[in-house]
């Protein structure tokens, strides 16, 4: 469609970062935001309700965490759209199902009709919203999630178990090799150290301001 003189369309940009529990993603959707003067949106976790709950007994608290993981992320989305600002976003909508709560009920975590009820809500939701146009995958062995997640000290976190992050390793791997809904840039997490080292933060800018240059 041509437009008339002097009237410009203006792209909003909204780049993802997802990754497993203690991957990197708060550190760099700020290191990003920072840099490229995004607008950073921010996991809800220091006031989530149920995490502290959940890690204490899973199988009691799955469905209301993923819930209220799903209602707080759909709200993210809702802003998002409501905005002129670009975006960078700590943790997607899409993890929620395809990771998280597909992961609780294979351990038995979840109930089958927990999990089908939050399924139909989730495809509901995203039916109404479109994805990421750049999605960052930090891909991290088990052994540098439990260094960072050790690093950071979370008194909730420190009774994660080793098959638990295993298993969303795995269900990372199956989402990501699918993943065809829009651009994706996958990192190295056990060969970067973007939050110590110049270099690496650089060379992980670079990598992006490529994907987003390849955007238009």
């Amino acid at each position: 469609m041509r437009l008339p003189l002097g009237i410009y369309l203006i792209y909003i940009m909204h780049i993802a970062i997802v990754g497993n529990i203690g991957a990197g993603k708060t550190t760099l959707t700020e290191l990003l935001a920072k840099h490229l003067g995004y607008e950073a949106q921010f996991e809800a976790v220091d006031n989530n309700p149920y995490l502290e709950d959940f890690y204490s007994d899973m199988k009691r608290w799955s469905f209301n965490l993923q819930i209220y993981f799903l209602n707080s992320r759909f709200q993210q989305i809702l802003e998002l759209q409501r905005t002129n600002k670009n975006i960078i976003q700590d943790r997607t909508i899409y993890e929620d199902a395809y990771i998280f709560a597909e992961n609780l009920h294979d351990m038995g975590l979840m109930t089958s009709r927990d999990y089908d009820n939050y399924t139909s809500i989730f495809e509901n939701i995203t039916s109404f919203i479109k994805p990421p146009d750049l999605l960052i995958f930090l891909k991290a062995s088990v052994p540098t999630l439990v260094n960072n997640i050790q690093r950071r000290g979370r008194e909730y976190e420190a009774g994660i178990r080793l098959d638990y992050l295993s298993k969303l390793n795995e269900k990372y791997k199956k989402w990501i090799d699918s993943y065809t809904a829009g651009k994706l840039l996958i990192l190295d997490k056990d060969k970067l150290d973007f939050a110590n080292n110049p270099e690496d933060l650089g060379f992980v800018i670079n990598s992006i301001e490529r994907e987003i240059n390849g955007l238009f």
